[in-house]
């Protein structure tokens, strides 16, 4: 089987923020309007379908990274556009201090992130923690400002938090039109126009309007802003720039996906998971701005046994390529048993395949082999790289482990735990 979908189209990113920002009802809205969950699920209701674990959906919160597989067509004037689908691999990691090891074994496997904040909040302590681990693996990301329709919501002082606390230049790309009760949409500040969401079909349609006399001026000032980070990308740009000649829509958004993969700046949007507000331009920004397992640098990996770990060994997304993944989570399904959480980063791995364990020195037979949808599985006979899939019944291989070709063997990662918050024992009363 050919693979379906070119690696251009493909987007493996995750959802990070502090807890209660809206990180999982921004996941169920973007599985409803793909789609993917024919209802959306409410976090205060226990029914997110991120949550699958019963103790997330008792409290409410999100305790190990659930991996969702999506598809997305760019969306224009309130319907689909031309433009083919896209690909989403998406990861939605927990906001808990607790569970930090689990925002870290998703970084290690993302090519970009998508952080949410509060618009009351702006950026927490929990959200410093996630951004400086997003840091360390050099993952291009972008925030979607959150709960705009908060009392208190104030997006213009989460952009100034963003670059107090964590020092990266925030380029909003898109602002809110009103605030708390009165948020009404988005002014896209690329395309100069307004998205509205009025109807009651749960934010899944929206009309484009232009802007109203009363934020052009401040829809001039801020979009002048991101020209200015945008053409420091190229210097024709800028040469044109300086003569007084803007880059055009398509060029503007090269620009700005240039400095965003380069962690020059951070894209800012902002809206309403909750209110289904702003859900689509984040999905298109997404699209327009993080990276393709194409846009990634080489995986570079080092020989099995070598002490030195002298990381020589290429790894890229090319199916051509001899395979390699590594192993970033282990979960127990109630149906299939020990499932692997695995990013396929070069070459093809079929069902019945036998592969080594480089880290442990062991062989391990593909069973079966699943496309994840949150508690769903889809069964597939092969994945290709870029993936992130489940493999069913290995038996030796735990987190952090790399699964290669026996033939052409390569170690790709030594994940890095952080110290534990707190230690408990338990001991037996006899």
């Amino acid at each position: 089987m050919a693979r379906e979908y070119p690696l251009n189209l493909y987007r493996n990113f995750g959802i990070m923020a502090h807890i209660d920002a809206g990180k999982t009802t921004c996941s169920e809205r973007i599985l409803y309007y793909t789609g993917k969950s024919h209802n959306i699920g409410e976090v205060h209701d226990g029914a997110a379908t991120m949550d699958w674990m019963e103790q997330e959906q008792e409290r409410g919160i999100t305790i190990t990274s659930a991996a969702t597989t999506t598809f997305w067509e760019r969306t224009e004037d309130g319907a689909t556009a031309d433009t083919p689908k896209h690909r989403l691999n998406i990861i939605d990691t927990p906001g808990h201090v607790d569970f930090t090891i689990e925002v870290e074994r998703s970084l290690a496997v993302l090519d970009g992130a998508v952080c949410v904040l509060d618009a009351n909040a702006g950026v927490e302590p929990q959200t410093e923690t996630v951004w400086r681990q997003a840091d360390r693996y050099k993952v291009p990301r972008m925030v979607f400002v959150n709960k705009m329709d908060k009392i208190g919501a104030d997006f213009f002082n989460c952009v100034r938090m963003i670059e107090d606390r964590t020092g990266a230049r925030a380029v909003p790309v898109g602002i809110p039109i009103g605030a708390e009760t009165e948020l009404e949409g988005l002014v896209d500040l690329v395309t100069m126009e307004e998205w509205l969401w009025q109807g009651e079909d749960l934010g899944a349609s929206w009309v484009k309007a232009p802007i109203r006399d009363s934020l052009k001026d401040m829809a001039e000032e801020w979009r002048g802003k991101m020209i200015e980070a945008a053409v420091e990308e190229d210097d024709d740009a800028m040469m044109e720039y300086l003569e007084g000649n803007e880059p055009d829509v398509p060029t503007l958004r090269k620009l700005l996906r240039k400095g965003t993969l380069a962690l020059h700046f951070v894209p800012v949007l902002g809206g309403s998971a909750f209110k289904n507000k702003g859900v689509q331009p984040l999905l298109n920004a997404v699209i327009d701005y993080l990276p393709s397992p194409l846009d990634v640098v080489d995986y570079m990996g080092f020989k099995p046994g070598d002490e030195e770990e002298v990381r020589n060994i290429a790894r890229r997304a090319d199916d051509n390529m001899a395979f390699s993944g590594l192993a970033f989570k282990i979960m127990n399904d109630p149906f299939v048993g020990s499932l692997t959480f695995t990013r396929v980063y070069s070459g093809v791995l079929k069902k019945g395949d036998t592969m080594l364990n480089s880290t442990k020195g062991k062989k391990e037979r593909v069973g079966r082999m699943m496309m994840m949808h949150s508690n769903n599985r889809e069964e597939i006979d092969e994945a290709f790289a870029g993936d992130i899939i489940a493999l069913a019944g290995l038996k030796d291989t735990t987190t952090g482990d790399t699964l290669c070709d026996a033939k052409d063997p390569v170690v790709l990662e030594t994940m890095t735990f952080p110290d534990p918050v707190i230690e408990i024992a338990v001991e037996p009363k006899t």
